[in-house]
């Protein structure tokens, strides 16, 4: 059949390249309309019951990730210049465009009573011509006796502050979020050139959008990248220029089709997807060095091209495209998981790389067969001395030295149990930034003065409407209060916000800004209160001061609050069983039979989908595993050659796992990802082997030794060609300034090095050991 392909394609070659520049146009049109992801990609299914109840928390509360903070630590705050300036920062801060809301220090307010309105009507602590230090200091001095700002604005003990500023959340989900996102950081700039103090940004707005853009960006250079080594490796294997040209143009289209495939598919651009086309470089490269020292070999054995070309389709067709096949299902095992940054990746990546197999077989044949035969300079790589002698070496190993490779391979598998026993599996949301990133550290900073800025919410559920309405709801502030003392003792969490902390604060208004009544109104003196605390539709203006928390921190049927807190990012060994204390002391306060308590917000669905993706993937690695075995077993149909084909490519990812534990790097999303990347294209390198194996077998009259070294001999070169390319083409990703792409680089190249040793060594020897005896493997 093979070759009846490869004579229909140099026989309607013109037709054939034609059609496939025309469609590779078409492809072009669709790529260039493929559109940057800006909405935080959804690493759960949105059926989940954990997406599903922070789903309802936003619509009965809004977005609680679109707070960016501003903080410095300094005990000139309140020196007149200096404040000057800080409420400076607060009002230009205000005037950009997509900033909703700032709040700070210079706009805090306090609640006075109103004894004729019966009101309690908000008035700013400080004012807006506050001209000496006099005025500043009585001012300071009231803003001290309010305990609700206290560890909200500012931390007494580390003369450390802090400036909120809400985007607007549509914004966040668009590209116009980088320009809001630099127009901050230049105010805060401009304020740190003229005060001479070091500013502090942080939150899920700057921490997103700043990774997403720089991911984004580095994906650029790397594609570039990749292509550039590849060229030179290409250059230097076949020293000619348009020979390299021609396999560059092959990953160039392949490249082409997988963005538009990406169009077509109606997914736009994410962290993931930016990596496939470099992925199609990578993958595409090996299957024009196949390809083309295939022809160059038949080449100097016929003398004749056409029959070359012929000869390359037949022989290396169905090997390329069962390489194709495993690497595409270890890429397509991904949208098997019900994660949609997975699933999207997943789709696209396997329908690239067998889209990039088509490519070869049309491209390659055809644009051969224009150009001139190769000559002795271009064929030159055949006889390299330096890699002849390296594989002769391994054929005296596999041959004389079985025992010593079994002792090796034992040795490496024992280190490696060890390690993967030390292996843990955790991530944090920025976990993937150097500890010297400014994002990092900036964040550390936050979580020292303030104890972070992640944000967690827990919303208690009176199960009936109107249950927060009255003297009644004064109960379950009381247990609010209860729950906010015991998260006030995690020492990775902030003092809560509820409508608990509000009352304390019209409590201690109503007592003429006395501090001592900063407490929850009982049944006593709330009947008094109560009257101030009264809103309707005319108070939503703003006459009322509790309007606004009143509007976000209960639900409209007054059936549902929230409590909010900011935590530190602890990572995901830790959250759960802190969420899990929570829950229970939660548990133990509200009766469980007339309240529900949920913890919710981003720090829960970031843990699971962290746990999500981590399963996800530990699953693909199973599926891409048993579809990869029956791929090998179709095509060999034999359980021997299956099982030489299996173990030396599971003993790669065994000892990589090894590595990992012994180094300290965890399992979490993006280093899982490694091992079903590297299984399906490690792979291709013991398919390319055994395929060869197999058609020599007949010349040297089924004999498993003298085959098995001419085997090494025949494929060796571009094997190790071919590793050296797909090496060249992950490790480039360690140059990233990211720990998550970084991991991806080397773990994978060091993944990929070691399928090619066990390859090239343990999988003949494995051949020699399971041959039948007194006999050859003919029928196998």
């Amino acid at each position: 059949m093979w070759l009846r392909l490869g004579k229909f394609v140099l026989k309607f070659r013109m037709i054939l390249l034609i059609l496939l520049l025309l469609t590779t146009v078409v492809m072009g049109y669709f790529a260039s309309k493929v559109k940057l992801s800006y909405e935080f990609a959804k690493a759960i299914p949105t059926d989940n019951a954990k997406y599903l109840e922070y789903k309802a928390f936003k619509a009965k509360f809004g977005d609680d990730g679109n707070l960016l903070v501003a903080g410095i630590q300094t005990d000139k705050l309140f020196q007149l210049d200096y404040f000057n300036a800080y409420k400076d920062l607060h009002q230009q801060l205000k005037k950009i465009k997509h900033v909703e809301n700032v709040l700070s220090i210079p706009s805090a307010v306090d609640l006075h009573k109103d004894s004729l309105t019966e009101k309690l009507l908000a008035q700013k602590i400080f004012s807006d011509s506050i001209a000496t230090q006099a005025e500043l200091d009585s001012a300071v001095n009231h803003f001290y006796n309010l305990p609700f700002y206290r560890t909200l604005l500012y931390n007494p003990q580390t003369k450390a502050y802090l400036i909120g500023v809400r985007i607007n959340k549509e914004i966040l989900n668009s590209k116009g979020r980088t320009e809001v996102i630099n127009n901050i950081s230049k105010t805060v700039k401009q304020f740190e050139e003229k005060t001479k103090t070091e500013v502090h940004l942080s939150g899920l707005p700057l921490i997103r959008t700043v990774v997403a853009d720089r991911i984004q960006n580095e994906m650029k250079y790397f594609l570039f990248g990749s292509l550039l080594l590849s060229t030179l490796i290409l250059l230097l294997f076949f020293r000619s220029l348009s020979t390299t040209l021609l396999s560059l143009l092959v990953v160039a289209l392949g490249v082409v089709w997988s963005v538009g495939v990406l169009y077509l598919c109606s997914y736009q651009i994410t962290l993931l997807t930016a990596l496939i086309p470099c992925l199609v470089v990578v993958i595409g490269i090996p299957n024009c060095i196949y390809f083309i020292n295939k022809y160059h070999s038949s080449w100097l054995q016929t003398g004749d091209k056409e029959k070359a070309i012929t000869d390359m389709v037949s022989k290396m067709g169905v090997v390329t495209l069962f390489c194709n096949l495993t690497a595409a299902i270890g890429f397509a095992v991904f949208a098997l998981t019900r994660s949609a940054i997975l699933n999207e990746f997943g789709v696209v990546a396997g329908i690239s790389i067998m889209i990039i197999f088509v490519i070869s077989f049309i491209l390659l044949p055809a644009a051969l067969s224009y150009l001139p035969p190769p000559n002795a300079s271009q064929t030159k790589y055949l006889n390299n001395k330096w890699l002849t002698n390296f594989l002769l070496k391994i054929e005296t190993w596999v041959v004389h030295h079985k025992k010593t490779v079994y002792a090796v391979t034992a040795v490496c598998l024992a280190f490696a149990v060890v390690g993967i026993f030390k292996l843990k599996s955790v991530s944090f949301i920025v976990d993937d930034l150097p500890k010297t990133d400014k994002v990092y550290t900036d964040l550390k900073f936050f979580e020292k003065h303030f104890n972070g800025v992640m944000p967690l919410e827990i919303v208690v559920d009176t199960k009936k409407r109107n249950g927060l309405a009255g003297m009644r709801a004064l109960a379950v502030y009381e247990k609010v209060d209860a729950l906010s003392a015991y998260i006030v003792l995690q020492k990775e969490m902030s003092r809560p916000l509820s409508i608990a902390e509000g009352l304390k604060f019209a409590k201690q208004a109503f007592f003429e800004g006395d501090s001592a009544n900063y407490l929850l109104p009982n049944s006593f003196d709330g009947a008094f209160v109560g009257e101030y605390l009264k809103t309707n539709k005319k108070d939503s203006s703003g006459n009322n001061g509790l309007a606004s928390m009143l509007t976000s921190f209960i639900d409209s049927a007054r059936q549902n609050t929230r409590i909010s807190i900011t935590m530190a990012d602890v990572g995901t060994e830790k959250l759960p069983p802190l969420l899990d204390s929570i829950q229970q002391k939660a548990n133990e306060i509200f009766d469980t039979a007339s309240y529900k308590v949920q913890l919710t917000g981003t720090s829960i669905t970031f843990l699971e989908g962290s746990r999500f993706i981590v399963n996800g993937l530990k699953d693909s690695i199973f599926w891409a595993f048993l579809l990869i075995a029956l791929c090998m077993l179709y095509l060999f149909k034999s359980v021997r050659i299956l099982l030489c084909s299996l173990i030396p490519n599971l003993i790669p990812l065994v000892i990589t796992a090894g590595i990992m534990g012994w180094v300290g790097v965890p399992l979490k999303p993006s280093t899982v990802l490694v091992f079903s990347v590297a299984l399906g294209i490690a792979v291709d390198i013991t398919i390319r082997f055994l395929v060869n194996y197999k058609q020599e077998l007949p010349a040297y009259g089924h004999e498993v030794s003298p085959t098995v070294s001419a085997t090494i001999k025949n494929t060796g070169l571009s094997i190790v060609y071919t590793a050296l390319v797909l090496i060249a083409g992950f490790i480039i990703f360690c140059f990233s300034g990211f720990g998550g792409t970084k991991a991806l680089g080397w773990l994978t190249s060091a993944t990929l090095l070691i399928a090619t040793l066990t390859n090239l060594v343990l999988l003949p020897v494995l051949l020699l050991l399971l041959a039948p005896k007194n006999r050859g493997i003919k029928n196998q």
